[in-house]
């Protein structure tokens, strides 16, 4: 909570900002646009000579007029500034342009949420994913992932990964340190913890945990990399309290998630985890909380998609404050044995066992 305990903006300030939440959508598309169509590019890459509207139309290749008010709105929004006539990119130009974070985050604002987000107040009302209606008609936005038009899944997938792959190099030595070699593998998705644990040892092996057209995406890139002998399968409804977890297990991992579900969901599933380990068993989780953040801006974005989980997800769901999910871990049975800050971009490991 460091960073969210006053109120440290001038009145002049707050109204500012208040301004350009008010103008938000448009602040959101015109730096799209301005990336999308290479008008930062081309301004960029002129450098501190800047360009004309004039260089910059011919340059693009776009009318006159949606070239300028393209350009006098990010003067506004801080994207660019103007001399005697001629703009030059600022630094907030240039992540837009080439920062990887801001590039999934606002793929994936766009081609996932969007649309979505705009029937947001219904979703407060009723609990359930209003907006996931936007793109197609599943219950929650899971068991339609493998359906999703090709653009849409190529953000989706970009986002989730961009930070799980920052995350699983710092990761793996903390969960395999303890001896693991046999890992259950819940909501195992395309297969990367599989693929990075078989990368990481030889003994190795991992049962992959997830719906059935999850399963079957993941199935098809562990064949393509030949590791069949290492990777299992086991296609199940994680929310179906009657399917029964496999046993035998040295541990159980579970990587972003948990985040995926409310609250009694969590502890329905790791009682269910602890039904399928032996008492000597852990069950790693990795996750990235909002309130252990060491910057306010990771904060700031783990907060915001919280709200793709309400509006499209499943309607239940958040990125969450680590007090609320740990006690979800200790009401289902679990005390944390090691908690390990600050992995990657943003993500904690808790290592638990059974109490």
């Amino acid at each position: 909570m460091k960073f969210f305990s006053k109120d440290t903006k001038s009145a002049i300030e707050a109204k500012g900002l208040a301004q350009f939440i008010a103008f938000g959508p448009v602040v959101f598309q015109v730096a799209k646009v301005m990336r999308d169509a290479g008008i930062l590019e081309v301004i960029e890459a002129r450098g501190a000579a800047g360009l004309t509207i004039e260089e910059i139309v011919e340059k693009v290749k776009l009318p006159h007029y949606g070239v300028r008010v393209l350009l006098e709105s990010s003067l506004g929004i801080g994207l660019v500034i103007i001399n005697a006539g001629k703009y030059t990119i600022t630094k907030t130009g240039h992540f837009i342009l080439h920062d990887p974070l801001t590039i999934v985050n606002m793929d994936f604002i766009h081609d996932v949420n969007y649309k979505g987000l705009f029937h947001l107040d219904k979703t407060i009302e009723t609990g359930k994913p209003e907006g996931l209606k936007e793109l197609g008609n599943w219950p929650t936005i899971y068991e339609g992932l493998s359906q999703l038009p090709p653009h849409i899944q190529k953000s989706w997938f970009a986002f989730d990964h961009f930070f799980s792959d920052t995350a699983f190099p710092a990761v793996i030595k903390h969960v395999y340190k303890n001896g693991i070699k046999k890992i259950l593998d819940i909501g195992g998705n395309t297969g990367k913890w599989a693929i990075a644990s078989t990368k990481y040892a030889d003994d190795i092996h991992i049962t992959i945990v997830d719906l059935p057209g999850q399963a079957e995406m993941a199935k098809k890139r562990i064949e393509e990399l030949g590791l069949t002998d290492r990777v299992s399968f086991y296609p199940v409804n994680i929310l179906d309290e009657n399917q029964k977890l496999p046993k035998g297990y040295d541990a159980i991992w579970m990587s972003q998630f948990l985040d995926c579900f409310s609250e009694p969901e969590i502890i329905s599933i790791l009682k269910r985890c602890a039904e399928a380990i032996d008492d000597d068993g852990y069950v790693l989780i990795l996750e990235a909380f909002w309130d252990t953040q060491r910057f306010e801006t990771a904060a700031f974005c783990l907060q915001q998609t919280s709200i793709y989980f309400t509006a499209l997800a499943n309607g239940n769901s958040q990125m969450y404050d680590s007090r609320v999910f740990i006690k979800c871990i200790h009401d289902a049975g679990f005390k944390i044995v090691e908690q390990v800050d600050n992995i990657g971009l943003s993500h904690t490991l808790l290592k638990c066992k059974k109490v």
